[in-house]
């Protein structure tokens, strides 16, 4: 099993339709354990309790904005695993303008600053805390999810491309010092389009959907199939890539027109 006596932590299991859900139960076919971390908010909404009984495994509510809460996941998730930490995922995003249906030309920037707290800043935040607490082992691997409208232009995707370039920023600065430090390897994942109950909230996401599954030659990668690359990355298989945002896109991020889309 390519995961057998890691311990990790993953944050951001909402529901079954989520990939940080799917990417838990592959980690813990592969021999890994693992806590699980979500916003209070999120843990009423969800049904996170259920995936952490099918993974024989418990949930440490937290705002992955406050930096006491992280320290708490952080250290109780080292003692109840009986070890440091080898590997961490962050699948974290939110966005009140998306929300709330303001656009991009009319943002309201407390909502903004919110969005990229919540789903950019948070992933300093837990790598700061990590270090600050010599967290991690030597080799470790951290995955944040991303999207391509991170370096090009989706306009439905509003404030949330800001974030998620900033994500990916982050991932390369920290992924040189964790890279000194311990060995430590910090990527990003750019997936295709998922069904998701964060992506579906997207204008125009359906409409989306099917064109980037029409222009990629493999179609469009699903949660699954997005946890079976995370599995490979938290492997020790991928020890020397770091610093990297990785398309896990069915071959969108390369396409220029298909005649899929013309037929």
């Amino acid at each position: 099993m390519l995961l057998n006596g890691k311990r990790g932590i993953i944050f951001g299991a909402l529901d079954e339709k989520s990939i940080a859900w799917k990417i838990a139960e592959r980690a813990y076919q592969e021999g890994a354990t693992f806590t699980l971390s979500n916003a209070p908010v999120a843990l009423r909404m969800g049904s996170i309790q259920r995936l952490a009984d099918q993974c024989q495994t418990s949930v440490i509510a937290a705002d992955a904005t406050d930096t006491n809460d992280l320290k708490t996941v952080f250290e109780q998730s080292i003692e109840q695993l009986g070890g440091k930490i080898d590997f961490v995922l962050h699948a974290i995003g939110m966005s009140p303008n998306v929300r709330k249906n303001r656009e991009y030309t009319n943002l309201n920037y407390a909502f903004y600053a919110q969005t990229i707290d919540i789903s950019a800043m948070s992933f300093h935040k837990i790598l700061q805390t990590a270090w600050q607490l010599d967290a991690l082992n030597d080799g470790a691997s951290v995955i944040a999810l991303s999207y391509i409208a991170a370096q090009r232009s989706f306009p439905g995707y509003n404030d949330m491309a800001d974030a998620k370039a900033a994500l990916e920023s982050i991932a390369r600065s920290f992924g040189y010092h964790y890279g000194v430090r311990r060995k430590v390897r910090i990527n990003t994942i750019s997936q295709s389009p998922t069904v998701t109950t964060a992506g579906t909230g997207i204008k125009g996401f359906g409409d989306f959907f099917d064109y980037a599954n029409k222009m990629s030659p493999l179609g469009n990668a699903s949660a699954e199939a997005c946890a079976d690359y995370c599995i490979a990355l938290f492997s020790d298989l991928t020890r020397m890539v770091t610093m990297q945002n990785l398309f896990h896109d069915g071959g969108f991020s390369n396409m220029g027109m298909s005649p899929n889309l013309l037929a």
